[in-house]
């Protein structure tokens, strides 16, 4: 199974001026009319203790409206292993051993180059990271094509973009378990440290009551307030993932994503898709919610 970005207009969809610059070896910037509306993180510099654990995994930021600071965590802080929109399990199987690719302990996940960078005019940017997941020897277990394809949105209506995130993570050296708990392993968003706490709030589909429990879901979503300024984020799944995704969408410093469990046997691949979107002020309601998630289950579609 593989996935493939399947570019429509959706019903916020707004035409930009879309650039992709890359600062060699440090961050690839996308920028919609000369701002930068993401930065994605992938510099490994092992060099001191305190510039590895700055640099011993690669995420993406999401920008403010005005293209000056990220809205979501990097480096340091609560937690310092999230790290904006990221990518991560802590109980991963390999060869007899259990590996910690969340908390980071015991090796590292490495870029090693672009596979694709690419613009089409005014409608997106997409971009593919090769990363490595390295055991305690430095030496790659398993192989992931992180992609990535932003879409403008409708600024008049606060929107700032839509992050398509596809992932291919393949087994190269044997077999591969994917294992650990909705707090600790999954495609996790996370909002910048500085996120007033009393202010986070939840929102799901009509009749889900208890998050915790329900099972392959179409979407979570969360309002957050940073410096005075309000936020939403919509996680999107799409119906082709794995199954028994649940959401874990509760903490009040805003770390929630999507959770699964599966195997993958060697030589073989894991594919999955999720869509971000984020917007400035309250989220839209649910039923235009439910509406973006069904247009997103046409707009990634099995290749």
């Amino acid at each position: 199974m593989k996935f493939l970005p399947v570019i429509f207009l959706l019903s916020s969809y707004a035409p930009a001026e879309i650039q992709i610059k890359d600062t060699e070896g440090k961050h690839l910037d996308v920028l919609f009319d000369g701002k930068v509306v993401t930065r994605y993180m992938y510099e490994h510099d092992p060099s001191t203790p305190e510039r590895h654990k700055a640099t011993y995994k690669p995420y993406l930021h999401v920008f403010d409206a005005e293209g000056k600071a990220p809205i979501t965590k990097g480096a340091g802080g609560k937690f310092p292993h999230h790290r904006g929109l990221f990518v991560g399990w802590n109980k991963i199987g390999f060869n007899g051993k259990t590996y910690d690719r969340w908390h980071m302990k015991g090796g590292d996940m490495v870029h090693q180059k672009f596979a694709e960078q690419k613009t089409q005019n005014g409608m997106s940017a997409t971009f593919t990271s090769v990363v490595h997941w390295m055991d305690e020897k430095g030496e790659p277990f398993m192989e992931e094509k992180r992609k990535f394809t932003v879409l403008p949105m409708e600024k008049a209506k606060g929107d700032l973009c839509m992050v398509i995130v596809t992932s291919e993570l393949s087994a190269i050296k044997g077999d591969i378990s994917l294992k650990g708990d909705p707090e600790h392993a999954g495609v996790q968003f996370r909002p910048a440290n500085n996120v007033e706490k009393k202010k986070t709030t939840y929102l799901f589909p009509e009749g889900v009551t208890d998050v915790k429990k329900a099972k392959d879901i179409a979407w979570a979503a969360q309002n957050f307030v940073i410096d005075g300024k309000k936020y939403g984020v919509i996680h999107l799944n799409h119906p082709d993932n794995p199954k028994g995704m649940v959401y874990s969408a509760y903490r009040d410093y805003g770390r929630f994503g999507a959770f699964f469990e599966t195997d993958i046997p060697k030589g073989e691949a894991l594919q999955f898709a999720y869509g971000i979107i984020v917007n400035a002020g309250d989220l839209p309601d649910r039923k235009k919610i439910t509406n973006l998630a069904n247009k997103f289950s046409g707009l990634v579609q099995k290749n």
